[in-house]
């Protein structure tokens, strides 16, 4: 490549960091909410920040540089939004959903400054402000959006099951985002969440009550190891984005197993770690490389396809059903036999 191009190509990597601030501060502030209710009359940048309570120079600048990053069209006088850019970046019960991902990119990388010295020394940094934990709970928002449009679309004796009922245990629950919209997609659900930090368990709790649904949703503070309840009485076990969270998976996953009833699933949705080189150098592979680090960061790691089969031998499960589904992750689909746990 002639260095020109080079630098074109750097270049144009260092524009999408600015690109990606760009969506977290219109997201943030609600600018691009405020935009999209515009509609096609659209909205001048002064208005926007008055809407905003935001200062107008900043609005301003936001507006040209958005503009120029085509995350916004700009005529000189007022603001308007693309449906299809409305779509990914605003519209939470989509598997296309990148709002929360851009936005967790930027709130993630606020902590990197100790990257250097985790490589230098190897050891990680365990401990996250909360700042980071509200990101992960905007970032699932799209594996829930997944789940329901993709991962049920597979499974439909499962989506039978909860429709007529079913007690269901999300382990490693965080937020209880997962919890909220499975309870409110099928009303004739009981549902248990398992989550080992307390700030999270905290979050859940309060959104579970501003939902309406602590009548059908528990939330309890444990590992996941210790559960004691349920075990071997559960309809549905699920790992939404969580095991290769886990300092050591393969006992969490045992216990997950453990606490599916004859004839239940045990559920594991997770985006995989590319298993070779040349898959890496794909979009979603570039996308996942980049979140890698972040996950060393903290002393956590995504996982190749065959390191998941490995944990399910390890913990005794049998082997799962692997589904490849359209977005780029990936479910893993284990149904107990009928004898007993």
């Amino acid at each position: 490549m002639a260095i020109e191009d080079r630098f074109e190509d750097l270049a144009e990597s260092l524009a999408g960091f600015h690109r990606t601030w760009l969506v977290h501060l219109g997201l943030e502030l609600g600018l691009l909410e405020r935009i999209r209710s515009a509609g096609s009359a659209g909205i001048d940048p002064d208005d926007l920040a008055e809407a905003c309570g935001c200062a107008a120079d900043p609005v301003r600048a936001w507006t040209i540089a958005a503009d120029a990053h085509e995350l916004v069209s700009f005529d000189g006088e007022r603001l308007r939004l693309a449906d299809d850019m409305a779509a990914v970046l605003l519209d939470e019960d989509r598997p296309e959903y990148l709002g929360g991902q851009l936005s967790h990119a930027v709130v993630a990388s606020l902590d990197h400054w100790a990257m250097p010295e985790v490589f230098r020394s190897g050891d990680a940094v365990v401990s996250r402000p909360d700042r980071y934990r509200v990101s992960i709970d905007r970032l699932t928002r799209q594996d829930i959006a997944v789940f329901f449009q993709e991962a049920l679309a597979a499974l439909p004796e499962v989506v039978a099951e909860l429709t007529a009922g079913a007690r269901v245990v999300d382990l490693h629950c965080g937020g209880g985002r997962w919890l909220i919209a499975m309870a409110q997609r099928f009303p004739a659900l009981r549902l248990l969440g398992v989550e080992f930090e307390r700030d999270s368990v905290e979050r859940a709790r309060r959104a579970v009550a501003a939902a309406g649904l602590v009548d059908r949703i528990e939330i309890v503070l444990a590992e996941i190891t210790d559960i004691d309840r349920g075990v071997g009485a559960h309809d549905l076990a699920y790992f939404q984005y969580a095991l290769h969270d886990l300092a050591d998976p393969v006992p969490a996953l045992a216990a997950g197993w453990r606490a599916v009833r004859p004839g239940g699933y045990l559920l594991v949705l997770d985006w995989c770690a590319p298993s070779d080189l040349e898959d890496y150098r794909t979009a979603n592979g570039r996308l996942i490389s980049g979140v890698q680090l972040d996950e060393l960061f903290q002393g956590t790691r995504l996982r190749t396809l065959e390191e998941f089969l490995a944990m399910y031998e390890a913990a005794g499960v049998p082997a799962p059903e692997v589904v490849d589904l359209p977005s780029g992750a990936t479910l893993l689909v284990v149904r107990r036999g009928r004898e007993a746990p």
